[in-house]
């Protein structure tokens, strides 16, 4: 009787499995390739039809910027071979933000040991094919879809099409006009995407390994204001929360919240002096210039929010620079010049936090790691990535320690939740 079931389940998949490769070859018999090396070979019009402007990292703006400025470039290791898909007509239906990586930094998806183990037995892990907004730890859509091809089945189809062009490694052009040539590569890693995204891609190839991460958010339960949040907190916490607040003011320091076109090219060169002074003192380099903050100043200053520190003679100190989406605020750069305490809380968890109250924002994405977030009320958050890896060797040893890594998060995620500050534990599934 279980061997009836399994070879009827066999028989069922593969006949899903066909009706896919059927529904593939039809609808994608006339889409064509376009593999850009800048992002700036497609328009802005034509590009954030599709990407919209609930998730800033993916508007073309943010995109150029990062380019045109330097930091994610050939130069830099940040090779652009964005992917574009056009019907018949030439009409765009989909686009792939992707680089041939030639190391992993500024991607916060450690994959450093892999590459190690694979040069040890005398392989080459880079260049590698890497779909990710550079230097921006933060969960989105990867593939941006024209509405025609936004459903499950439509994007799977895509994806079924997309795939083996992706496992060849399609690179561009050498020349204008040339074919597309084709490179040696050790895989392919979409990092920080959607999870419905993520099983897209394994539905249609089932060797993407799916790798979870965790965050710490803060997602509303419906306060009205940040007294409100504030009461919905233990005792304790709460106190100690008030008290971070006041040893700032105590310090001579005042806050204030710029937005769009409050914010001056003054405050945005001081921003960019404080940010570069936290790389400075970890003796880095940054991975952003002033250009790039300045070209997002010029292109997409409403969903920018800055929060400025401010000494006892109105000169920033300290400051934080913030992306506004549909639902949710994005904390992404921080700097300061002065050492003061809990001003690091201050400008970056607690001003945020206030604005999306007053704003009906319901998520708060501050930025990686920091589990002193946990105690400020920012629960566990999933984020998640797929890789494949072209040597089988290497593959199957990733695989393994994934599924490790997968257990060791599990239990992470339930410490968290018990050390939450709430009165009551809230309900975020």
């Amino acid at each position: 009787m279980s061997e009836h079931r399994e070879a009827g389940h066999q028989e069922s998949d593969a006949s899903r499995r066909q009706i896919g490769t059927e529904a593939t070859d039809r609808r994608g018999a006339n889409w064509q390739l376009d593999v850009l090396s800048s992002i700036s070979a497609v328009t802005p019009a034509e590009w954030d039809a599709l990407a919209g402007k609930e998730y800033p990292f993916l508007q073309h703006a943010y995109l150029r910027a990062l380019e045109d400025s330097g930091a994610a470039c050939a130069s830099t290791g940040w090779y652009p071979a964005h992917l574009l898909v056009r019907d018949e007509s030439g009409r765009l239906v989909a686009g792939l933000l992707r680089y041939l990586k030639l190391h992993s930094r500024g991607e916060y998806v450690f994959d450093q040991q892999w590459a190690e183990a694979l040069e040890q037995a005398g392989g080459r892990y880079y260049p590698k094919q890497l779909s990710a907004v550079p230097f921006t730890p933060s969960a989105g859509p990867r593939l941006v879809l024209a509405s025609s091809e936004a459903g499950g089945p439509s994007r799977r189809a895509l994806l079924a099409w997309l795939w083996p062009r992706l496992q060849a490694g399609v690179a561009p052009a050498v020349d204008a006009g040339g074919p597309l040539r084709r490179f040696e590569h050790s895989g392919f890693h979409l990092l920080f995407a959607d999870l419905d995204e993520c099983r897209d891609w394994q539905a249609v190839s089932p060797q993407l390994m799916l790798r979870g991460g965790m965050q710490y958010h803060w997602q509303s339960r419906g306060e009205r204001d940040f007294d409100e949040w504030l009461g919905s907190l233990r005792s304790k916490r709460r106190k100690e929360i008030r008290r971070e607040r006041r040893k700032v003011l105590e310090q001579g320091i005042t806050l204030a919240r710029l937005s769009g076109e409050a914010i001056g090219e003054s405050d945005l060169e001081a921003f960019h002096r404080c940010y570069c002074m936290t790389y400075l003192e970890r003796g880095q380099r940054p991975y952003l210039t002033l250009a790039f903050f300045q070209r997002l100043r010029r292109s997409m200053p409403e969903q920018l929010l800055l929060v400025q520190a401010r000494d006892e003679h109105g000169d920033p100190v300290a400051a934080a620079l913030c992306l506004v989406g549909a639902d949710c605020l994005y904390g992404r750069w921080w700097g300061s010049e002065v050492q003061a305490d809990c001003l690091h809380f201050e400008v970056c968890y607690y001003q945020g936090l206030e604005f999306c109250l007053e704003r009906g924002l319901t998520r708060f994405d501050p930025g990686t790691q920091g589990e002193h977030k946990i105690s400020r009320g920012f629960s566990a958050y999933d984020t998640w990535s797929l890789h494949w890896l072209v040597h089988p060797g290497l593959q199957s040893a990733v695989a393994d320690a994934l599924e490790e890594e997968a257990r060791w998060l599990s239990g992470a995620r339930r410490q968290v939740e018990a050390m939450l500050p709430y009165h009551h534990q809230p309900d975020l599934s």
